[in-house]
């Protein structure tokens, strides 16, 4: 017997996450009551973490370029009967539209994939739409590009749709990371989450890095704590050691002595964070894809002798410890750089779930 749409209305919202990466969007999901029944990526190591910590859902590693929209039916049972609410989230690469990508190019394979995730919300129509990004997915073009093509997309079937750029530390994230985030709804109107810290929020202040990761056990450089899961931290030469040494809390390159200086330093004003140690009582910097590299950005631990570990890396981007990374140590913190932060997630899901309240659920 055929569900109502008040029935269809009171059951859990469905995901299919097609850029999942180790699963930092299908996390902040999860944690708002959804349930992940789809993910889809086909970076090896990042498709076993995913599959590592979501052992239930269907995983399909393919790259979404080259997957036919009409095999959804086929892998995926929950799709079938469609009782439930639908959300795809397509959270693509973000770095043909990063400015830290120093080879970025308008000719860059990555750019077209949103254009490729439209053709599964084209062909399928879910209730929902999430899509996290840089902001510079924005500037690549006023109106060929994939996002004003994508936008056109969901106007077009009648999605109402929120778009806009926010800071993660805004929503509790304890890292200064600006994003694009675009949310489409087919069953009413949808808003971005309200900012929850910060001046003028409901907590004033901004997550930190000492209420996150200070309570850790210490660790030195190429170090793995023996009970802590992925509390491991990159090997440093002695000429690194006696950098980070020489660097305070909150402090760079241009606080070390001369005999430690870089020459390629010497008549460069630009990258002070590299080589920086974190403050205990702000943000951190933006993590990248090099996030455990103390050569790499202000990634240096704020009072000991080295980067910070996987684990610490990893609650920065809002990873609960049960959250376990698989892989080398170059390709943890990839995932992890690339990773969308859970809270962040978790607070666009209750934008979604709001909505889904709205329309008479509960």
């Amino acid at each position: 017997m055929p569900v109502t749409a008040r029935e269809r209305l009171a059951k859990k919202i469905k995901v299919f996450d097609f850029f999942s990466g180790c699963g930092g969007t299908s996390a902040g999901l999860r944690d708002v009551g959804m349930d992940i029944v789809f993910a889809l990526d086909f970076d090896p190591e990042a498709s076993k973490t995913f599959q590592r910590n979501f052992p239930t859902t269907k995983f399909v590693k393919r790259d979404v370029r080259y997957f036919e929209t009409c095999s959804i039916e086929n892998l995926v049972s929950e799709w079938r009967s469609k009782d439930h609410p639908i959300l795809f989230s397509g959270c693509a690469p973000c770095q043909p539209f990063s400015q830290q990508n120093g080879q970025r190019n308008d000719e860059d394979e990555r750019i077209p994939l949103l254009t490729h995730f439209g053709r599964f919300v084209k062909a399928y129509s879910p209730d929902f739409v999430l899509i996290e990004n840089v902001p510079g997915i924005q500037t690549i073009s006023s109106t060929a590009g994939p996002l004003p093509k994508f936008l056109r997309t969901l106007t077009k079937m009648g999605y109402s749709v929120a778009a806009g750029t926010v800071d993660c530390c805004s929503y509790g994230v304890p890292q200064k990371r600006s994003r694009f985030v675009l949310l489409a709804s087919l069953l009413g109107d949808i808003s971005l989450p309200k900012r929850s810290h910060g001046p003028g929020a409901e907590l004033a202040s901004f997550s930190t890095v000492n209420a996150w990761i200070s309570d850790l056990p210490p660790i030195q450089a190429g170090e793995t704590h023996s009970s802590v899961p992925n509390h491991r931290a990159a090997k440093l030469s002695p000429l690194n050691l006696a950098r980070i040494r020489a660097t305070p809390i909150g402090g760079g390159r241009r606080d070390w002595p001369e005999d430690l200086q870089l020459t390629c330093h010497a008549q460069h004003k630009g990258h002070t964070d590299v080589y920086g140690r974190l403050r205990w009582d702000a943000p951190a910097s933006a993590l990248t894809t090099r996030c455990i590299s103390l050569s790499n950005g202000r990634f240096g631990h704020p009072t000991q002798a080295r980067a910070i570990s996987v684990r610490e890396a990893a609650r920065l981007q809002t990873f609960d410890d049960s959250f376990e990374f698989t892989g080398s140590l170059n390709s943890m913190a990839k995932q992890i750089g690339n990773a969308v932060p859970v809270l962040l997630a978790k607070s666009l899901g209750r934008a979604f779930t709001t909505t889904l309240n709205g329309t008479g659920r509960g």
